[in-house]
């Protein structure tokens, strides 16, 4: 879900994939020449916006492509400009939705169904593709100009010079979402603030559909499994920091303390547990104090690494970190997160025995 895109970025897994075919004829991918230029239309009808709606809640995650190469919108001649984008379909219909009334190209990568900014992170989006793309749509014999507009956040992974250097086209940046690149193509340029990633709530929010939908099968196994186990008050412990890591955090990311995700995630699962350690260390007045402290560091040190777990699946969603952030994030803290819930789940069973031989 490329921001560039006017959509989240959502990272795509490596598996079978099926093209979803999005020509005027309805052709199979593989019946489709290369060099063809493909017709399209800014229009989005009811199949797109149900594409769009499985893609938010993650099914079929890999289905949603359309077919890399050149397509045509409008009627654009030798002079008209070219967008490149990915072969995501969220990133694609978000751009030519965004040409209403305008007369263009747009040159669709290889992107194995990843969104701009997830596929310039991985490299998908990168210069051998980009160059690779434009040789084999003939790119050079449909225009007489040799300018290419990227996606903003598709730099990481383009080397401008190069791709000059080895196909002849120039790359320019366009904004970061596309709704503004009508006025990017009045005005000639890209304002500040057409530069500047906000990340927004509403940008959050389109997160956690599908978080919730990858999370919601084992999520309802884990509940089950200790509601048998431990009673109401440890599934709900879990089904809490679980939710509150997919859904809570992104809704308070900004104003969660500290810089990491990792710590933010365990700042705020630390809040959470507070009121299952209170009600545990009440609920046990019968027991002797030291067990009764037993209880309350359980819930302490297994409902923190859960939602810190959790917070780590939005670092790949959020302009907040980058690809060196994120993998120290993961070598510094994981291995403390399992430490602590090793150390809970180890406390837990402790407290059972022993409630157990009496």
């Amino acid at each position: 879900m490329s921001k560039s895109d006017g959509e989240t970025p959502v990272c795509a897994d490596e598996g079978k994939t099926h093209i979803r075919d999005r020509l005027a004829n309805d052709a199979p991918p593989e019946a489709t020449d290369s060099s063809e230029i493909k017709p399209t239309t800014w229009l989005i009808g009811s199949s797109e916006l149900k594409d769009h709606i499985l893609a938010r809640i993650g099914i079929n995650r890999m289905g949603h492509r359309v077919t890399p190469g050149l397509y045509s919108i409008g009627r654009p001649g030798p002079e008209s400009p070219v967008f490149v984008t990915s072969n995501y379909t969220l990133s694609f219909d978000s751009l030519r939705s965004s040409l209403k009334g305008l007369d263009g190209y747009i040159l669709v990568l290889d992107t194995q169904g990843a969104n701009v900014w997830t596929a310039a992170r991985k490299g998908a989006f990168g210069t051998d593709e980009l160059v690779n793309r434009i040789k084999t749509t003939k790119l050079e014999s449909v225009v007489k100009h040799r300018k290419l507009i990227l996606p903003q956040l598709s730099a990481p992974g383009v080397n401008a010079f190069e791709v000059e250097k080895r196909s002849g086209f120039k790359v320019e940046y366009g904004p970061i979402r596309a709704k503004d690149i009508p006025e990017f193509l009045r005005i000639g340029r890209a304002t500040p603030e057409m530069r500047l990633m906000q990340f927004n709530l509403t940008d959050r929010l389109v997160l956690i559909p599908v978080e919730l939908n990858h999370l919601s099968l084992p999520l309802i196994i884990a509940v089950v499994v200790l509601y048998v186990i431990g009673g109401i008050s440890l599934s709900a412990a879990a089904a809490v920091a679980a939710l509150s890591g997919v859904a809570l955090f992104p809704v308070l990311l900004p104003w969660l303390p500290t810089k990491d995700f990792c710590t933010k995630g365990f700042t705020l699962g630390i809040l959470l547990a507070l009121p299952f350690a209170v009600a545990a260390f009440w609920s046990h007045q019968e027991s002797v104090l030291w067990l009764r402290l037993m209880y309350v560091l359980t819930f302490m040190l297994l409902m923190p690494p859960v939602t810190a777990y959790l917070a780590l699946n939005f670092t790949g969603s959020s302009p907040f970190t980058s690809r060196t952030g994120i993998k120290r994030e993961i070598f510094r803290y994981v291995p403390l997160m399992a430490g602590s819930f090793v150390l809970g789940a180890t406390l837990y069973i402790a407290i059972t025995v022993m409630q157990y031989i009496g």
